[in-house]
């Protein structure tokens, strides 16, 4: 069983140092994407972060890149990159071992081959969107959120701490590429970064302008005009002929 987190011992770090090389591009596409996911306001201190996952021939799931705990997106440089694996908690590069959140990006990485991106943020407008009511599902307005999303948002109650115990995912990840943690924050994932920060936006658009057209009927004395599942449905099965159409980019690993 791998030692938990910020346990990493410094024979760990040595040996693997020795087999890891640090790739400054993949440090440096991780904090312009930092950058990016800050510039939108997602960012309030050192919680939230990135993971990208770069295949390795010593390690069959490939070896994560990530940013230490301590620092916060909005903070980091490269010096505050870090390689870990991805089945445990080992340190490949850097002394500095990251949060407890890392471990959901782990997992998710673990379990679902076709991800090599995950982004975590604690977003305000969804974070009290989901403490208003009680609310399960995270409900179509827009015909870009189908389509974008590829698969319904999961929303995982507040008792469900999944970073501190990531057991529960495998029950429901492979059916979503995007999670909702009641009073806690979102997960998007991705083919690549790209994919993954373009599904954190559509999400928390999505959210807002849930809110606002809530707030307008009210006003209004109207009904809300959501999709159908039917609709929605129809469109998550189309998602990748109309998001990627043949000739478009290919998305695959931030190699």
């Amino acid at each position: 069983m791998g030692k938990a987190t910020g346990q990493t011992s410094h024979s760990d770090i040595e040996s693997a140092e020795d087999a890891v090389v640090f790739r400054h591009d993949v440090a440096e596409r991780l904090i312009k994407y930092g950058r990016m996911v800050v510039a939108r306001g997602y960012i309030h201190n050192s919680l939230g972060n990135i993971a990208i996952r770069v295949p390795h021939p010593a390690f069959p799931h490939g070896v994560a890149y990530a940013k230490h705990a301590g620092v916060s997106l909005e903070e980091m440089e490269l010096e505050h990159v870090v390689i870990t694996d991805i089945p445990t908690n080992r340190l490949l590069y850097g002394t500095v071992p990251t949060s407890v959140g890392h471990q959901l990006n782990r997992e998710i990485l673990r379990l679902r081959p076709d991800v090599n991106a995950v982004i975590h943020v604690h977003h305000d407008e969804t974070i009290a969107h989901f403490a208003a009511g009680r609310l399960d599902a995270v409900r179509a307005v827009s015909l870009e959120y189908p389509y974008v999303m590829a698969k319904p948002a999961c929303v995982v109650p507040s008792h469900l701490d999944v970073e501190a115990d990531v057991g529960p995912i495998k029950d429901f990840i492979q059916d979503t590429n995007s999670l909702v943690m009641v009073r806690h924050g979102i997960t998007t994932l991705g083919r690549n970064v790209s994919e993954a920060y373009h599904r954190l936006n559509t999400l928390t658009s999505e959210v807002r302008r849930i809110v606002t057209m809530e707030l307008l009927v009210a006003v209004r004395g109207t009904d809300a005009d959501y999709l159908t599942d039917e609709e929605v449905r129809w469109m998550y099965e189309r998602a990748e002929g109309v998001i990627y159409p043949e000739g478009s980019a290919v998305f695959g690993q931030d190699l």
